[in-house]
């Protein structure tokens, strides 16, 4: 089946019109198409063609599970099977995905092509860590088997790699053992920036999950950068409150909102009613993981909320050796160009991944929200000028802005990434608005 529609990232920024091509067999729809696309939660131009009326393979109707063994844990699956259907399938058995990022409605081929990383990255690496196969159609239309070790650059260009090395047919993957499907969780509060950053780096020294939400819209005698800190580990059965953790009945934003409806004043007065509500919550407590790992999947279409003219979320990571200041100097600058930041995320970030242009590296990631206007792009330009000095980095599967020779700038890996898709793709049959954009296709 193939439809001509409007479609976008998670962002709704931009939207291109293509042809999407729908189908339970991926080796037949992936034919003759320039992008795999699966549930378009990458928030920016990565799941997106790179003009109009170009086709693209959209994966969620091959969602099938194929095989599980249960000595290894290791599980292979169609790559538009999502991680909700896989969880539901597997949580009550005992076993969880390795690596999570903050929604479930994501396609596992989706999360192999952006090498997703979760709360637990300071001690269980990117998702791409933990695949142990996948099936791919390479651009000259052939379809390979390649294994972690013996894959090569194909392998581990593809891990990270957006799409633009291989159709990802199937992904074996190992899954994660659990004692419950309950999480013990603790919450602990930071009074601003500096307090805040010293909360991550202590937590990651203790729980194996760990995240921290940020209010940069507190004036100073609130302390701008105060947040929460929000650590975690999987109970033990004695700790757990039963069967299966469930995830909340989910409301839904059922249009896009006026452009009044968020704004500097509306989430400051939101941030200050959460972080008094928080304080009155136990510091510990036994939650599920849909509360814990995604809390804004409560909130279906949630992105509407921004309006028409959408947002763009700006995700990067600092060393640790960045100083203070640095951290402070991001601030101010997310701060002072127009509206925003409406929300802030602070991960702790461990070992660099396999992927030859995975995102994440030892150092601190502020996930930044931030509505789209006439100030977004040089609000980028001027928070990327800092992650390039410091010899930081962007996430491309949030990135709708970024200019390449930003791009270029902080990532050294970019040349032999760069020169795998040349051997493989001179044509360069597989390419998208993200490519376009950063590497000219």
């Amino acid at each position: 089946m193939v439809q001509h529609r409007a479609i976008s990232g998670w962002g709704l920024h931009p939207v291109i019109d293509a042809y999407e091509v729908e189908g339970e067999d991926l080796e037949e729809i992936t034919r003759d198409v320039v992008l795999t696309r699966g549930m378009g939660r990458s928030y920016g131009d990565a799941s997106l063609p790179p003009e109009a009326d170009l086709r693209v393979a959209n994966t969620r109707r091959a969602d099938r599970i194929l095989a599980f063994d249960a000595a290894s844990g290791e599980v292979r699956v169609q790559a538009g099977l999502s991680l909700d259907r896989l969880h539901s399938f597997f949580v009550p058995r005992g076993y969880f995905t390795p690596v999570t990022p903050g929604t479930q409605d994501v396609t596992i081929g989706g999360m192999a092509a952006a090498d997703v990383h979760g709360k637990n990255h300071h001690v269980a690496g990117c998702f791409g860590q933990h695949v142990t196969a996948m099936k791919l159609r390479l651009p000259d239309g052939s379809i390979v088997e390649s294994e972690a070790g013996h894959g090569g650059v194909i392998f581990d260009a593809t891990i990270g790699g957006m799409g633009l090395t291989a159709h990802i047919l199937e992904v074996a993957f190992l899954l994660e053992p659990i004692p419950s499907p309950w999480i013990v969780q603790e919450m602990r509060f930071a009074g601003d920036l500096d307090a805040l950053v010293s909360a991550v780096r202590q937590a990651s020294s203790e729980f194996p999950m760990t995240v921290a939400w940020c209010d940069l819209l507190a004036g100073p005698r609130r302390g701008r950068g105060r947040g929460i800190v929000q650590c975690g580990r999987w109970a033990r059965p004695d700790e757990a409150k039963g069967d299966a953790a469930r995830g909340a009945t989910s409301l839904a934003v059922p249009a896009p909102a006026p452009s009044w409806v968020l704004n500097n004043t509306s989430i400051a007065m939101h941030n200050e009613l959460r972080f008094q509500a928080v304080r009155l919550m136990p510091r510990c407590s036994v939650v599920s993981p849909h509360q814990f790992f995604y809390p804004l999947d409560g909130i279906r279409r949630w992105n509407l909320l921004y309006g028409r003219r959408g947002f763009t979320q700006y995700q990067c990571v600092l060393p640790w050796d960045a100083s203070l200041a640095t951290y402070r100097r991001l601030v101010d600058v997310a701060t002072a160009h127009g509206p925003g930041p409406f929300l802030c995320v602070v991960k702790d970030c461990g070992e660099q991944g396999r992927g030859m242009i995975s995102f994440p590296r030892p150092g601190i990631s502020f996930a930044l929200d931030f509505p789209v206007t006439e100030r977004t792009q040089e609000l980028v330009d001027a928070l990327n000028e800092i992650v390039c000095a410091e010899g930081g980095r962007i996430y491309l599967a949030k990135d709708a802005f970024t200019r390449p020779e930003h791009f270029a700038a902080m990532e050294p890996r970019l040349p032999d990434f760069l020169e795998v898709r040349r051997w493989l793709d001179p044509q360069r049959r597989l390419r998208s608005a993200l490519s376009r954009r950063l590497f000219g296709d």
